[in-house]
């Protein structure tokens, strides 16, 4: 009974650190995504825009190769079906923030950002895509993760 949960804790201990960490990121690009859409101008202070955007590459590709990818394989260890069949549902719609949020960077490093009015607009909508993102990964976690704790520290 004990080595079951040494066990469990090293398996799964790992990803609640690993969640811990990136929702830490996730705080920091809110507040960088505030700090930026606040400027006046907001393209011209290319300090911030810069920061902004390589948090914002950090936290997309932290979901993508680390986060998804503990959540999946723990579904897979606890053989929760359902809980895969959601994750194949949710992510292609958390890939097409990814999709915007890797477009918001690139065009602000290629120098497409000096329009004011279009940077504002582009800042927005990338805005209300990160917010809806947000819910499909907390539902993700709650999902993935959150029962499987629960279920891991039941069988210890």
């Amino acid at each position: 009974m004990l080595d079951s949960c040494q066990n469990a804790q090293e398996r799964w201990g790992g990803v609640h650190k690993l969640i811990d960490r990136w929702l830490q990121e996730r705080e920091e690009l809110i507040k960088s995504f505030h700090d930026l859409r606040n400027a006046k101008p907001a393209f011209a202070d290319k300090s911030l825009n810069g920061r902004f955007c390589e948090i914002l590459v950090d936290y997309v590709s932290a979901w993508h190769f680390e986060v998804s990818e503990h959540l999946v394989n723990e579904a897979k260890a606890f053989g929760d079906d359902g809980g895969l069949e959601l994750a194949e549902q949710i992510n292609p719609r958390i890939d097409v923030s990814t999709e915007m949020a890797l477009s918001f960077n690139d065009h602000c490093h290629k120098g497409d950002c000096n329009d004011t009015e279009r940077f504002a607009e582009a800042l927005e909508k990338l805005g209300s895509q990160l917010r809806e993102r947000f819910e499909l990964e907390d539902c993700l976690i709650e999902v993935l993760h959150t029962a499987h704790k629960e279920e891991s520290s039941v069988q210890a």
